[in-house]
């Protein structure tokens, strides 16, 4: 993947191109970063790999963009796993594709292909339910493998949320037979409507992260009230970090 249109931040290379622009000719594994999966990945190196290694790294959070912004300066627009998911499907309809969903529970996975056929009548889909654990087995991974490959998908859509999905990705990509893997967890969710997204109104404000909070308490505050601050903290260190270096390149090339 060219990364001609990108940004580096703390280690990662950050889309900052048009979705449409993104080259399928060779196999091609998309993920996602936003402020909780930044701090998570500082604790798992796996995570932190899988990151990476990503052909496409999309920044889907407005924490990220912000930071950003902080501390180069650069501007960034942020790009969702919604986003990606919509960009993909519509491509997909236009060739007559084809997509796996692997990953949630069978009750989405059935509303997810009830919504491909209505809205995209022209894709091929298929979808396969995981049990739901922290590891699976080697079985089990050349079963989930072997399903995809028999398949044979221009995309596959993974959702087993992070960091779990993006390890996945990352240790079975050479063996999956897709042009696009990407992780897109909690999209499985809102497409299928068991979870229901923020408007665009909030989003625009850059303000999802506040509605899912209210939306889902429970399961959204250690994301955002615990790895929120954490996040800060990191940033503040970098800004800083970044400062006194630019600080003492001056100095250095006045005493020259």
């Amino acid at each position: 993947m060219n990364y001609s249109q990108s940004n580096f931040f703390m280690g990662y290379n950050l889309f900052n191109g048009n979705l449409n622009s993104l080259n399928s000719s060779s196999k091609t594994v998309i993920n996602t970063i936003n402020q909780y999966s930044f701090c998570v990945a500082e604790r798992d190196e796996d995570f932190k790999s899988s990151l990476k290694n990503s052909d496409v790294l999309l920044p889907d959070g407005i924490g990220i963009v912000v930071a950003l912004k902080i501390v180069t300066g650069q501007d960034i627009k942020k790009i969702s796993g919604a986003d990606l998911h919509d960009n993909l499907l519509k491509k997909l309809n236009t060739n007559k594709g084809r997509c796996f969903y692997l990953g949630s529970n069978k009750n989405t996975l059935q509303k997810i292909k009830e919504h491909i056929k209505c809205e995209f009548p022209d894709i091929t889909c298929e979808t396969f339910s995981p049990s739901y654990k922290a590891n699976f087995s080697d079985e089990e991974n050349i079963e989930m493998i072997n399903l995809v490959n028999t398949f044979n998908p221009d995309v596959l859509f993974i959702g087993m949320t992070a960091p779990k999905q993006e390890k996945w990705a990352n240790e079975h990509k050479e063996a999956i037979n897709a042009q696009i893997i990407c992780s897109i967890g909690a999209v499985f969710d809102f497409y299928a409507g068991t979870v229901k997204r923020p408007s665009p109104f909030w989003i625009n404000l850059g303000l999802e992260w506040f509605i899912r909070l209210c939306n889902e308490p429970k399961r959204m505050w250690k994301r955002y009230l615990y790895y929120g601050p954490i996040f800060a903290y990191m940033l503040l260190k970098e800004k800083l970090g970044a400062d006194l270096s630019l600080i003492s390149s001056i100095r250095y090339s006045k005493n020259k």
